[in-house]
């Protein structure tokens, strides 16, 4: 399983995206920076997009993507969950903002939205996909996809404390999960729903009491105002669980 990050922060400058994970170049989480960083073929080589919540650093991609799909008069397949889909419809897919390409062309829209269920298997593009609800500031799922040789990558996607009954369900090689903000923002991070290094390295023991290992440990969804910052205090926290923990960026490429 081939993973590459095209956006691992949670605002876009003119060198870092919004969260967007690729993976084998076919199946994508969250739409934060999939027309930003892929071109017309990538886009067209996409079969599907899973998506986390409604926030908008995780959305903004699609009406973008639904217009490249129309004119190529091709079906992108969209995954996410009934409350996500109804806030797009309302919000989004409302031909106000933009064309909703989710009705254009009629006889064969160029986004078809699928609804998924938190806690249930699918299979999406040849991978197992198991959604799994997470602890954010709106309903959110991170998603554990399973490749057809066994490899597991779980993408936690926002979220902040209090994961335990996640990793009772999960079992990664590879983890991605978010820290956004720094350990003296903590009661911004709680309140919001969102891990600083401190809060990740309880998420982490947890993680490890739990399941009785820690998989490979990659961050995402960071505030690169504060990203030094983050970075120091992460290292204190790989110094205490003893363990390899790397901060994703803008076109790192995982193999697992």
């Amino acid at each position: 399983m081939k993973i590459r990050i095209l956006g691992g922060h949670n605002v876009e400058t003119n060198n870092t995206g919004c969260n967007s994970i690729l993976i084998d170049e076919v199946l994508a989480v969250d739409a934060g920076a999939l027309t930003a960083k892929l071109s017309l073929k990538e886009q067209k080589n996409l079969k599907a997009v899973l998506i986390s919540h409604q926030h908008y650093d995780h959305i903004k991609d699609i009406p973008l993507l639904g217009m490249n799909f129309y004119m190529q008069k091709q079906t992108l397949e969209i995954y996410t969950f009934r409350h996500v889909h109804k806030t797009l419809e309302a919000q989004l897919f409302n031909d106000i903002l933009y064309p909703d390409f989710s009705k254009q062309p009629p006889e064969k829209p160029a986004l078809h939205i699928n609804i998924v269920e938190p806690g249930r298997t699918y299979n999406i593009a040849g991978y197992n996909v198991l959604p799994v609800k997470v602890n954010h500031s709106v309903p959110t799922v991170g998603y554990q996809i399973t490749s057809p040789h066994g490899k597991k990558v779980f993408i936690t996607s926002d979220t902040g404390p209090g994961l335990e009954e996640c990793w009772e369900k999960i079992s990664p090689n590879l983890l991605l999960i978010e820290t956004t903000c720094p350990n003296k923002d903590e009661d911004f991070a709680i309140q919001s729903g969102h891990l600083t290094p401190a809060l990740l390295q309880k998420e982490l023991e947890s993680f490890l009491k739990i399941k009785a290992y820690l998989p490979q440990v990659i961050l995402v969804h960071v505030n690169p105002i504060f990203e030094k910052e983050i970075k120091a205090e992460v290292r204190e926290v790989e110094k205490s669980l003893d363990a390899k923990i790397r901060i994703g960026s803008e076109g790192m490429q995982l193999n697992i």
